[in-house]
Parts: structure tokens; sequence; C-alpha cells
């Protein structure tokens, strides 16, 4: 059975289903300069409309990628603590449209 919404994928093979915050830190934490550089985050689909994706840099640190075609958004940025990139990318996938994901409803208590 695939991810409900959305899967992480790093380049040694290695993938989460709806990956939490910590996940996403462990899969961050695992990347090396050598056989595993990059991790791909994005809807378990076809022709998904979002991605995020986080990369080794040379020099130190990562090269965090977000792109939401439906929203016209494509950021470049680099960070080093994998925690700030985690916790960013979790908010920024929460923000996503997810076809089949109910509603969100705002209560006025």
């Amino acid at each position: 059975m695939g991810a409900q919404y959305y899967g992480a994928d790093s380049e040694n093979g290695d993938r989460i289903d709806d990956p939490s915050e910590d996940a996403l830190f462990m899969m961050i934490s695992d990347l090396n300069n050598s056989d595993n550089t990059f991790a791909v985050v994005q809807p378990d689909e076809d022709d998904p409309v979002w991605f995020a994706s986080v990369a080794v840099l040379d020099e130190g640190g990562y090269e965090i990628v977000r792109r939401d075609t439906t929203r016209n958004e494509h950021e470049v940025t680099t960070a080093t603590g994998i925690n700030d990139i985690a916790r960013d990318l979790t908010i920024w996938i929460a923000a996503r449209d997810f076809p089949g994901r109910p509603n969100r409803q705002v209560s006025a208590f």
C-alpha cells in the first residue's frame, strides 16, 4: 500500500510514506556527499503538482527546493540546521492540497 498523501524518497532507495517531522529529520540526517546526496518529498501520484527536495552541498549544509505549480511557487534556499529544515518542510507540506483529504474547518468557539 502506498502513501495516503505523500512520500519521501532518498537517493539510496529509502522511502517513508507520509513522513512526520521526526522521520524527515532522520532521512535528512542520513544524507551524505557520496551515495545518498538528496531526498525528495512529493505526493504519491503520477504527475505531482508540488515537491520539495533537500540536497547535500559540497561546501557543507543543504540546498532546499520547494516547488508548487498550482500556487506558482518556486523557492531555493540553503540551510545548515536539520531541525529547522525538517520543521519548515513539515509546515510547508501541511499547507499543500491533497485530493481526498478532509477539509479543515475553523470553529467559532
